[in-house]
C-alpha cells in the first residue's frame, strides 16, 4: 500500500498552513432536535459555508499553491462538472495563473457560470469519462499545464483533509461520517482522523444507485460500476485507483442509502437547521435516518460537504 504512505497527517497539516489565508474555517453546528431524534450527539462540519460553497476549495487551493513557480506559470487544467472546477478556477485566480476547465456539454448552467465568474477558460467535451480525459490530455500537450485531478491527487487529498483537522480540534468525536464519490475527501478525512485519534471510527456513505465504493470495500478490490441516476450527482464518480488502497487501510465501513432517504435528509436539515446543503452533503445523515450505522452511545460527526444546489433538479421544486 505505497499510496497510503505519501498521504500523512504532517502533509495535511502543511496543507492547512498553506491554504489558511484563502479559505474559511467553517463552523461546527449542533441541533437539540437532531440529538433528541437520534438519541446521540450529532456535530455538523458545515463546508456549505466554505469558499465557493464546498469543501473542494480546500484541495484545489492546496494543489495550486503547492506548485513550483515554473509549473505554475504554465497553468492548471482539470475536468469537472461542478465544484472542483470552480474551486480550481478560484485558486488559479488567486495565484494569478491560467486555469483551463474541461466540462461536459450537459453541465448545469449555474455551474458553468460559477467557473466563468473566476475567469477560467472552459473547454466543453462529451459527457463521458473518456471525453473528459481526452480533452484534458489535449490541453496538457498544447500548454504544458499541470493536471489537478479532482480526487486522484495527493495535494488535493491533503487539502480536503484539513476539514477533518478543524473538525477534531472543535469537537470530541467517536465517529465521523463522510460522503464518498471519487474518494478525495474521504482519504484526507480518514488519514487525518485516524492519525489524530487512532480509536475513532470513519464510515463512508454513498447512494445505493452509485454503490461502487461499497462493492469494492466488500470485495477487497476496486470495482467500477455503471451508475444509475441519483439526486446526489456529486457522488456518481467511481472511487479512484489511488484512493481505494487508502480507503482500505483507514476506513472502517462503507454503507449505502436510498434516494428517498437522501431527499428526506436534505429537506430535514434545511427545515431544522435553516441551512442550505446539496444532496451529496445530505447522504451521511440519510444513513442515520435509515439506521445503517451503529451510533448508540457515540458522539457523531457529519461532514456537510457543500451547499451549491441546482433547485431545478430537486423533486419538490418542480412546478
Amino acid at each position: 500500500m505505497t499510496s497510503t504512505l505519501a498521504l500523512s497527517l504532517d502533509r495535511i497539516r502543511t496543507a492547512h498552513e498553506r491554504i489558511r489565508p484563502y479559505i474559511h474555517r467553517t463552523p461546527v453546528l449542533t441541533s437539540s432536535r437532531f440529538d433528541e431524534a437520534s438519541g446521540v450527539q450529532l456535530f455538523f462540519k458545515c463546508e456549505n459555508f466554505q469558499k465557493i460553497g464546498a469543501f473542494k476549495a480546500r484541495g484545489a487551493t492546496n494543489a495550486v499553491f503547492a506548485l513550483d513557480n515554473t509549473s505554475a506559470k504554465r497553468g492548471v487544467v482539470t475536468h469537472s462538472s461542478g465544484n472542483h472546477g470552480t474551486a480550481l478556477a478560484r485558486a488559479a485566480k488567486l495565484r494569478k495563473i491560467p486555469a483551463r476547465i474541461v466540462m461536459p456539454k450537459n453541465s448545469a448552467k449555474v455551474k458553468v457560470r460559477a467557473v466563468e465568474n473566476y475567469g477560467a477558460n472552459i473547454v466543453f467535451c462529451e459527457a463521458t469519462q473518456e471525453g473528459r480525459e481526452a480533452a484534458c490530455a489535449a490541453l496538457i500537450a498544447e500548454t504544458g499545464a499541470t493536471l489537478v485531478h479532482p480526487f486522484e491527487n495527493e495535494d488535493v487529498m491533503a487539502g480536503q483533509g484539513t476539514a477533518a483537522i478543524e473538525f477534531l480540534e472543535d469537537a470530541d468525536l467517536d465517529l465521523v461520517l463522510c460522503p464518498i464519490g471519487g474518494g478525495g475527501l474521504l482519504c484526507g478525512t480518514a488519514v487525518a482522523a485516524k492519525s489524530m485519534q487512532p480509536k475513532i471510527k470513519v464510515v463512508a456513505v454513498e447512494p445505493a444507485n452509485a454503490d461502487d465504493a461499497a462493492k469494492s470495500f466488500r470485495a477487497g478490490r476496486r470495482i467500477v460500476t455503471k451508475k444509475n441516476f441519483t439526486i446526489a450527482d456529486g457522488l456518481r464518480t467511481n472511487v479512484g485507483e489511488r484512493n481505494f488502497p487508502i480507503i482500505q487501510h483507514y476506513v472502517d465501513d462503507v454503507v449505502t442509502v436510498s434516494e428517498g432517504a437522501i431527499a428526506s435528509a436534505m429537506r430535514t436539515i434545511w427545515e431544522t437547521m435553516k441551512i442550505v446543503i446539496e444532496p451529496s452533503a445530505a447522504v451521511p445523515y440519510a444513513a442515520i435516518l435509515e439506521e445503517k450505522i451503529d451510533i448508540v452511545g457515540k458522539r457523531v460527526g457529519i461532514i456537510l460537504t457543500g451547499g451549491n444546489v441546482d433547485l431545478d433538479a430537486l423533486p419538490w421544486m418542480k412546478a
